[in-house]
Protein backbone atom coordinates (compact mmCIF):
# COMPACT_ATOMS: atom_id res chain seq x y z
CA UNK A 1 0.00 0.00 0.00
CA UNK A 2 1.04 3.41 -0.71
CA UNK A 3 1.01 6.23 2.50
CA UNK A 4 2.07 10.19 2.42
CA UNK A 5 4.46 11.35 4.75
CA UNK A 6 5.07 14.70 6.26
CA UNK A 7 8.33 14.66 7.88
CA UNK A 8 11.09 14.61 5.49
CA UNK A 9 12.99 11.20 4.68
CA UNK A 10 16.58 13.20 5.68
CA UNK A 11 15.21 13.41 9.32
CA UNK A 12 15.23 16.65 11.11
CA UNK A 13 14.89 19.52 8.82
CA UNK A 14 13.65 22.60 9.04
CA UNK A 15 11.09 23.39 6.16
CA UNK A 16 10.90 27.22 7.36
CA UNK A 17 12.39 30.06 4.72
CA UNK A 18 16.56 29.35 6.15
CA UNK A 19 18.72 26.74 4.29
CA UNK A 20 22.57 26.78 3.55
CA UNK A 21 24.44 24.06 1.63
CA UNK A 22 27.40 23.71 -0.35
CA UNK A 23 27.84 21.71 -3.66
CA UNK A 24 29.66 21.37 -6.74
CA UNK A 25 28.32 22.77 -10.16
CA UNK A 26 28.53 18.91 -11.59
CA UNK A 27 26.59 17.68 -8.54
CA UNK A 28 23.80 20.37 -9.08
CA UNK A 29 23.80 20.18 -12.73
CA UNK A 30 23.27 16.05 -12.84
CA UNK A 31 20.76 16.34 -9.62
CA UNK A 32 19.02 18.98 -11.42
CA UNK A 33 18.53 16.75 -14.61
CA UNK A 34 17.19 13.81 -13.24
CA UNK A 35 14.18 15.08 -11.43
CA UNK A 36 13.08 17.65 -13.87
CA UNK A 37 11.71 15.05 -15.71
CA UNK A 38 9.22 14.54 -13.45
CA UNK A 39 8.60 18.51 -13.47
CA UNK A 40 5.43 19.81 -14.63
CA UNK A 41 5.51 21.56 -18.14
CA UNK A 42 1.41 22.03 -18.96
CA UNK A 43 -0.01 22.58 -14.77
CA UNK A 44 -1.15 25.81 -14.19
CA UNK A 45 0.06 25.24 -10.73
CA UNK A 46 2.93 26.66 -10.25
CA UNK A 47 4.63 24.69 -7.79
CA UNK A 48 4.46 21.69 -10.05
CA UNK A 49 6.77 23.97 -12.25
CA UNK A 50 9.54 23.85 -9.31
CA UNK A 51 12.06 21.42 -7.50
CA UNK A 52 11.83 20.85 -3.55
CA UNK A 53 15.38 21.10 -1.78
CA UNK A 54 15.62 19.48 1.07
CA UNK A 55 18.78 19.97 3.52
CA UNK A 56 18.81 17.82 6.52
CA UNK A 57 21.39 15.88 8.86
CA UNK A 58 21.25 13.50 6.39
CA UNK A 59 21.97 14.90 3.21
CA UNK A 60 20.27 16.49 0.72
CA UNK A 61 17.43 15.08 -1.54
CA UNK A 62 15.73 16.82 -4.61
CA UNK A 63 12.15 16.00 -5.51
CA UNK A 64 9.67 17.29 -8.53
CA UNK A 65 6.30 15.34 -9.86
CA UNK A 66 3.77 16.14 -12.36
CA UNK A 67 1.35 14.43 -10.17
CA UNK A 68 1.45 11.34 -12.36
CA UNK A 69 4.92 10.73 -11.67
CA UNK A 70 7.59 11.79 -9.08
CA UNK A 71 11.09 11.81 -9.22
CA UNK A 72 13.74 12.24 -6.31
CA UNK A 73 17.55 12.25 -6.45
CA UNK A 74 20.05 12.64 -3.45
CA UNK A 75 22.44 15.97 -4.30
CA UNK A 76 26.09 15.63 -2.93
CA UNK A 77 26.49 18.49 -0.74
CA UNK A 78 27.66 19.90 2.63
CA UNK A 79 24.96 21.22 4.93
CA UNK A 80 25.28 24.09 6.86
CA UNK A 81 21.82 25.12 7.58
CA UNK A 82 18.92 22.74 7.58
CA UNK A 83 15.87 23.87 5.80
CA UNK A 84 13.87 23.22 2.66
CA UNK A 85 12.39 24.99 -0.37
CA UNK A 86 10.85 25.35 -4.18
CA UNK A 87 13.38 26.46 -6.48
CA UNK A 88 11.91 26.94 -10.59
CA UNK A 89 13.48 24.16 -11.92
CA UNK A 90 13.95 25.47 -15.43
CA UNK A 91 16.00 28.63 -14.51
CA UNK A 92 17.77 26.78 -12.05
CA UNK A 93 18.86 23.96 -14.29
CA UNK A 94 20.06 26.83 -16.95
CA UNK A 95 21.94 28.81 -14.09
CA UNK A 96 23.88 25.41 -12.90
CA UNK A 97 24.97 24.41 -16.48
CA UNK A 98 26.31 27.72 -17.09
CA UNK A 99 27.91 28.34 -13.66
CA UNK A 100 31.88 28.54 -13.61
CA UNK A 101 33.77 25.15 -11.42
CA UNK A 102 34.11 25.13 -8.19
CA UNK A 103 32.34 25.41 -5.12
CA UNK A 104 28.14 26.35 -5.56
CA UNK A 105 26.36 27.91 -2.77
CA UNK A 106 22.92 27.75 -2.01
CA UNK A 107 21.29 29.85 0.83
CA UNK A 108 17.72 30.90 2.34
CA UNK A 109 18.23 33.36 5.12
CA UNK A 110 15.31 33.89 7.46
CA UNK A 111 12.52 35.56 6.38
CA UNK A 112 13.40 36.02 2.88
CA UNK A 113 11.61 34.82 -0.30
CA UNK A 114 14.69 34.55 -2.52
CA UNK A 115 17.36 31.75 -2.75
CA UNK A 116 21.23 32.92 -3.67
CA UNK A 117 23.24 30.90 -5.58
CA UNK A 118 26.42 31.90 -5.53
CA UNK A 119 29.64 30.46 -7.68
CA UNK A 120 33.56 32.41 -8.02
CA UNK A 121 31.94 36.06 -8.43
CA UNK A 122 28.74 34.74 -10.11
CA UNK A 123 25.26 35.70 -7.96
CA UNK A 124 21.70 34.56 -8.49
CA UNK A 125 18.95 35.53 -6.92
CA UNK A 126 15.88 33.15 -7.36
CA UNK A 127 12.01 33.73 -6.17
CA UNK A 128 10.85 30.65 -4.54
CA UNK A 129 8.04 29.11 -2.87
CA UNK A 130 7.34 27.90 0.43
CA UNK A 131 7.94 24.18 0.88
CA UNK A 132 4.64 23.36 2.55
CA UNK A 133 2.87 23.95 -1.25
CA UNK A 134 4.80 21.27 -2.84
CA UNK A 135 2.85 18.01 -2.78
CA UNK A 136 3.46 15.83 -0.30
CA UNK A 137 4.87 12.73 -2.66
CA UNK A 138 3.59 9.13 -1.77
CA UNK A 139 5.76 6.58 -0.06
CA UNK A 140 5.27 3.16 -1.17
CA UNK A 141 5.48 -0.06 1.17
CA UNK A 142 4.77 -3.60 0.62
CA UNK A 143 6.79 -6.54 -1.18
CA UNK A 144 10.08 -5.39 -2.54
CA UNK A 145 11.55 -6.96 -5.59
CA UNK A 146 15.02 -6.75 -7.11
CA UNK A 147 16.07 -7.09 -10.37
CA UNK A 148 19.44 -6.86 -12.45
CA UNK A 149 19.20 -3.09 -13.88
CA UNK A 150 21.17 -4.01 -17.40
CA UNK A 151 18.77 -6.44 -18.22
CA UNK A 152 15.48 -4.96 -16.94
CA UNK A 153 16.67 -1.75 -19.01
CA UNK A 154 17.66 -3.10 -21.90
CA UNK A 155 14.15 -4.78 -21.95
CA UNK A 156 12.22 -1.26 -21.84
CA UNK A 157 14.45 0.21 -24.43
CA UNK A 158 13.15 -2.75 -27.62
CA UNK A 159 9.63 -3.11 -26.30
CA UNK A 160 8.86 0.67 -25.32
CA UNK A 161 8.99 2.48 -28.65
CA UNK A 162 5.97 0.23 -29.88
CA UNK A 163 3.64 1.49 -27.27
CA UNK A 164 0.48 4.31 -28.50
CA UNK A 165 1.23 7.87 -28.11
CA UNK A 166 -2.89 8.00 -28.11
CA UNK A 167 -4.22 9.04 -25.18
CA UNK A 168 -8.22 8.40 -26.24
CA UNK A 169 -6.55 4.63 -25.47
CA UNK A 170 -5.02 4.94 -21.80
CA UNK A 171 -3.67 1.32 -21.70
CA UNK A 172 -2.30 0.86 -24.96
CA UNK A 173 0.31 3.88 -23.85
CA UNK A 174 1.47 1.65 -21.33
CA UNK A 175 3.76 -1.55 -20.98
CA UNK A 176 2.84 -4.45 -19.08
CA UNK A 177 5.08 -5.66 -17.38
CA UNK A 178 4.99 -9.09 -15.94
CA UNK A 179 7.79 -10.18 -13.50
CA UNK A 180 7.79 -13.95 -12.53
CA UNK A 181 10.37 -15.82 -10.55
CA UNK A 182 12.55 -16.59 -13.32
CA UNK A 183 12.06 -13.92 -15.75
CA UNK A 184 10.60 -10.27 -16.75
CA UNK A 185 8.49 -10.26 -19.42
CA UNK A 186 7.52 -6.91 -21.30
CA UNK A 187 4.61 -6.33 -23.96
CA UNK A 188 3.33 -3.44 -25.84
CA UNK A 189 1.48 -2.15 -28.74
CA UNK A 190 -0.26 0.35 -30.32
CA UNK A 191 -2.69 -1.89 -32.21
CA UNK A 192 -0.13 -1.51 -35.92
CA UNK A 193 2.68 -2.70 -34.17
CA UNK A 194 3.42 -5.42 -30.92
CA UNK A 195 6.91 -5.78 -28.84
CA UNK A 196 7.40 -9.06 -26.74
CA UNK A 197 10.39 -9.00 -24.77
CA UNK A 198 10.81 -11.96 -22.23
CA UNK A 199 14.52 -11.01 -20.42
CA UNK A 200 16.01 -13.92 -17.81
CA UNK A 201 16.44 -12.93 -14.18
CA UNK A 202 20.15 -13.27 -12.98
CA UNK A 203 18.23 -14.45 -9.27
CA UNK A 204 15.34 -15.42 -9.18
CA UNK A 205 12.70 -13.22 -7.41
CA UNK A 206 9.97 -14.14 -4.77
CA UNK A 207 6.37 -13.64 -5.94
CA UNK A 208 5.13 -12.36 -9.09
CA UNK A 209 3.85 -9.22 -10.37
CA UNK A 210 1.88 -7.80 -13.38
CA UNK A 211 1.39 -4.20 -13.91
CA UNK A 212 0.86 -1.92 -16.69
CA UNK A 213 3.33 1.08 -16.50
CA UNK A 214 3.53 4.39 -18.46
CA UNK A 215 5.73 4.36 -21.29
CA UNK A 216 7.25 7.70 -20.52
CA UNK A 217 7.72 6.47 -17.03
CA UNK A 218 9.58 3.63 -17.95
CA UNK A 219 11.88 5.49 -20.66
CA UNK A 220 12.23 8.08 -17.62
CA UNK A 221 13.15 5.52 -15.85
CA UNK A 222 16.05 4.43 -18.56
CA UNK A 223 17.73 7.65 -18.95
CA UNK A 224 18.03 8.45 -15.21
CA UNK A 225 18.38 4.77 -14.35
CA UNK A 226 21.77 4.38 -16.73
CA UNK A 227 24.22 6.65 -14.62
CA UNK A 228 23.69 4.90 -11.64
CA UNK A 229 26.04 2.93 -10.11
CA UNK A 230 24.30 0.32 -8.41
CA UNK A 231 23.33 -2.72 -10.55
CA UNK A 232 20.29 -3.43 -8.67
CA UNK A 233 17.37 -2.03 -9.53
CA UNK A 234 13.90 -2.34 -6.85
CA UNK A 235 10.71 -2.24 -7.26
CA UNK A 236 7.64 -1.77 -4.90
CA UNK A 237 3.90 -2.15 -6.70
CA UNK A 238 1.20 -1.15 -5.16
CA UNK A 239 -2.55 -1.43 -6.07
CA UNK A 240 -2.49 1.66 -8.38
CA UNK A 241 1.27 2.95 -8.01
CA UNK A 242 4.91 1.87 -9.00
CA UNK A 243 8.57 2.62 -7.64
CA UNK A 244 11.68 1.92 -8.88
CA UNK A 245 14.65 2.64 -7.10
CA UNK A 246 18.14 2.53 -8.17
CA UNK A 247 21.27 4.02 -6.31
CA UNK A 248 19.55 6.76 -4.28
CA UNK A 249 17.10 7.96 -6.98
CA UNK A 250 13.72 6.58 -6.83
CA UNK A 251 11.04 7.22 -9.47
CA UNK A 252 7.13 6.97 -8.30
CA UNK A 253 4.39 6.28 -11.53
CA UNK A 254 0.72 6.05 -11.19
CA UNK A 255 -0.03 2.46 -12.83
CA UNK A 256 -2.61 2.22 -15.74
CA UNK A 257 -6.25 0.93 -14.92
CA UNK A 258 -7.40 -1.39 -17.60
CA UNK A 259 -7.69 -4.75 -19.26
CA UNK A 260 -4.10 -4.85 -21.67
CA UNK A 261 -4.83 -7.10 -24.92
CA UNK A 262 -4.70 -11.10 -25.12
CA UNK A 263 -1.42 -10.11 -27.11
CA UNK A 264 -0.82 -14.37 -27.46
CA UNK A 265 -4.08 -14.57 -29.67
CA UNK A 266 -2.43 -11.70 -32.10
CA UNK A 267 0.59 -13.42 -32.90
CA UNK A 268 0.21 -16.41 -35.45
CA UNK A 269 1.93 -19.88 -34.96
CA UNK A 270 2.94 -20.61 -38.14
CA UNK A 271 4.20 -18.97 -41.44
CA UNK A 272 4.43 -19.43 -44.89
CA UNK A 273 7.12 -17.77 -45.84
CA UNK A 274 10.98 -16.96 -43.93
CA UNK A 275 13.58 -14.88 -45.12
CA UNK A 276 17.11 -14.24 -43.02
CA UNK A 277 19.29 -11.86 -43.62
CA UNK A 278 22.17 -9.35 -42.23
CA UNK A 279 20.71 -6.89 -39.98
CA UNK A 280 23.21 -4.01 -40.61
CA UNK A 281 22.81 -4.27 -44.25
CA UNK A 282 19.28 -4.48 -43.78
CA UNK A 283 18.87 -1.80 -41.21
CA UNK A 284 20.88 0.32 -43.73
CA UNK A 285 18.91 -0.23 -46.50
CA UNK A 286 15.39 0.47 -44.90
CA UNK A 287 17.41 3.67 -43.55
CA UNK A 288 18.23 4.80 -47.25
CA UNK A 289 15.37 3.92 -49.59
CA UNK A 290 12.86 5.74 -46.37
CA UNK A 291 13.93 8.89 -47.22
CA UNK A 292 11.92 8.94 -49.79
CA UNK A 293 8.90 7.25 -48.61
CA UNK A 294 7.16 10.65 -47.68
CA UNK A 295 3.43 11.57 -46.98
CA UNK A 296 3.14 8.07 -45.58
CA UNK A 297 4.27 5.96 -48.53
CA UNK A 298 5.04 2.92 -47.82
CA UNK A 299 7.83 0.62 -48.39
CA UNK A 300 7.86 -1.86 -50.50
CA UNK A 301 9.57 -5.11 -49.82
CA UNK A 302 9.93 -7.93 -52.78
CA UNK A 303 11.14 -11.25 -52.17
CA UNK A 304 12.50 -13.60 -54.62
CA UNK A 305 15.22 -15.97 -54.99
CA UNK A 306 17.89 -14.94 -52.31
CA UNK A 307 17.29 -11.13 -53.05
CA UNK A 308 14.85 -8.97 -51.39
CA UNK A 309 14.11 -5.54 -52.74
CA UNK A 310 13.70 -2.22 -50.89
CA UNK A 311 11.24 0.64 -52.93
CA UNK A 312 9.51 3.60 -52.01
CA UNK A 313 8.05 6.03 -54.49
CA UNK A 314 6.75 9.97 -53.49
CA UNK A 315 5.55 11.86 -56.32
CA UNK A 316 6.63 15.22 -55.10
CA UNK A 317 10.21 13.82 -54.65
CA UNK A 318 10.78 10.59 -56.92
CA UNK A 319 11.67 7.04 -55.99
CA UNK A 320 14.37 4.89 -54.86
CA UNK A 321 15.71 0.87 -54.81
CA UNK A 322 18.14 -0.95 -53.27
CA UNK A 323 18.59 -4.59 -53.28
CA UNK A 324 19.49 -6.63 -50.54
CA UNK A 325 21.49 -10.49 -50.71
CA UNK A 326 19.09 -12.84 -48.29
CA UNK A 327 18.45 -16.26 -47.57
CA UNK A 328 14.70 -17.04 -49.49
CA UNK A 329 13.46 -19.91 -52.11
CA UNK A 330 10.40 -19.54 -51.84
CA UNK A 331 7.38 -18.41 -54.33
CA UNK A 332 8.09 -14.44 -55.18
CA UNK A 333 6.18 -12.19 -52.35
CA UNK A 334 5.36 -8.33 -52.19
CA UNK A 335 4.35 -6.83 -49.14
CA UNK A 336 4.48 -2.97 -47.71
CA UNK A 337 5.19 -1.13 -44.18
CA UNK A 338 5.19 1.84 -42.68
CA UNK A 339 9.08 2.71 -42.69
CA UNK A 340 9.03 4.18 -39.31
CA UNK A 341 7.60 0.93 -37.47
CA UNK A 342 9.80 -1.61 -39.96
CA UNK A 343 12.78 0.09 -39.29
CA UNK A 344 12.50 0.25 -35.45
CA UNK A 345 11.37 -3.35 -35.15
CA UNK A 346 14.43 -4.38 -37.02
CA UNK A 347 16.64 -2.00 -35.11
CA UNK A 348 15.20 -3.74 -31.91
CA UNK A 349 16.93 -6.74 -33.02
CA UNK A 350 20.20 -7.21 -31.58
CA UNK A 351 21.53 -10.88 -33.36
CA UNK A 352 22.14 -11.08 -37.07
CA UNK A 353 20.53 -12.52 -39.08
CA UNK A 354 17.46 -11.31 -38.47
CA UNK A 355 14.47 -13.34 -39.49
CA UNK A 356 11.33 -12.13 -41.61
CA UNK A 357 8.08 -14.38 -41.13
CA UNK A 358 4.84 -13.74 -42.99
CA UNK A 359 1.68 -15.57 -44.07
CA UNK A 360 0.57 -13.08 -46.88
CA UNK A 361 1.03 -9.59 -48.21
CA UNK A 362 -2.33 -8.27 -45.77
CA UNK A 363 -1.49 -10.51 -42.69
CA UNK A 364 0.87 -9.53 -39.87
CA UNK A 365 5.01 -10.04 -40.65
CA UNK A 366 7.05 -11.10 -37.66
CA UNK A 367 10.58 -9.80 -36.92
CA UNK A 368 12.41 -11.76 -34.64
CA UNK A 369 16.34 -12.69 -33.99
CA UNK A 370 18.52 -15.48 -34.16
CA UNK A 371 18.48 -17.05 -30.24
CA UNK A 372 17.02 -13.70 -28.65
CA UNK A 373 13.73 -14.06 -26.52
CA UNK A 374 12.31 -10.96 -28.49
CA UNK A 375 9.30 -10.76 -31.10
CA UNK A 376 8.09 -7.73 -33.51
CA UNK A 377 4.85 -7.47 -35.21
CA UNK A 378 3.74 -5.66 -37.65
CA UNK A 379 0.84 -4.90 -39.71
CA UNK A 380 1.12 -4.27 -43.08
CA UNK A 381 0.00 -1.89 -45.44
CA UNK A 382 -1.88 -2.44 -48.88
CA UNK A 383 -0.10 -1.53 -51.60
CA UNK A 384 -1.71 -0.34 -55.30
CA UNK A 385 -0.99 -1.24 -58.11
Amino acid sequence: MSSYYRTSLLGSTDRGASMKLVTSKQALVESLAIVSRAVSTRSSIQVLSGVLLEAGEDGVVLSATDMEKSIRAPLAARVERAGAVVIPARIAGDIARNLPGGDVVLEQRLGETQVEIRAGESVFDLHSLPAVDFPQLPRLTGEEFTVGKTAFLETVERVAPAASRDETRPVLTGVLIHLTKQSVRMVATDSYRLSVKETPLESSVSGSLQVIVPSTALKDLVHLAQSASDDILRVIATENQICFRVGGISLVSRLIDGQFPNYRQLIPETFDYEVAVDREELLEAIRRVSLLAQKNAPLRLRFAQNTLAISAESQEVGKAYEAVPVQYSGDELEIGFNPEFLEAGVAAVKDSPVYLRFISPLRPGLIKGAGDDFLYLVMPIRLSD
